[in-house]
């Protein structure tokens, strides 16, 4: 497009001041950064560790496992429990209880589905902390 400027003719420039939409964008990076939470969130888990070798092997009354095996039998600290009723079993440990951490084991041939409905019943009878437990510690 051609314009006429004091007898001249001076072709206009079709190009966009970006300045101040980088100013706006550096404003909104700066306030998204101040709202955004700091701490992580995700999922909280305990690992037990394993007692020192010089001690004495006891077991603990207060720990609850909950496992499976690869045939589908679901344990309480050894304890056979339907699946069913597990989540009324759990119930009853933690009724009493302060601490209500419980850890899940399961076999390795297992699909997740599986232990995800331990770990659903845990949640369902008042378990605040579920702790995964694996067969051994792998440091890569």
């Amino acid at each position: 497009m051609l314009k006429k400027w004091k007898g001249r003719r001076v072709r206009v420039k079709g190009d966009i001041n970006i300045t101040p939409l980088i100013d706006i964008l550096l404003v909104l990076l700066v306030i998204f950064m101040t709202i955004t939470p700091l701490t992580p969130v995700g999922f909280r888990t305990n690992v037990p560790q394993e007692p020192p070798p010089d001690s004495q092997h006891r077991t603990d009354d207060r720990t609850v496992v909950v496992s499976m095996d690869s045939k589908g039998v679901v344990r309480i600290n050894q304890k056979v429990v339907d699946l069913a009723t597990l989540s009324t079993e759990l119930k009853d440990i933690f009724k009493t209880r302060n601490d209500k951490t419980a850890f899940v084991q399961a076999d390795a041939g297992l699909l997740f589905s599986e232990v995800a409905r331990i770990i659903d019943a845990a949640k369902a009878s008042g378990v605040d902390r579920i702790g995964l437990m694996g067969d051994s510690l792998q440091v890569h």
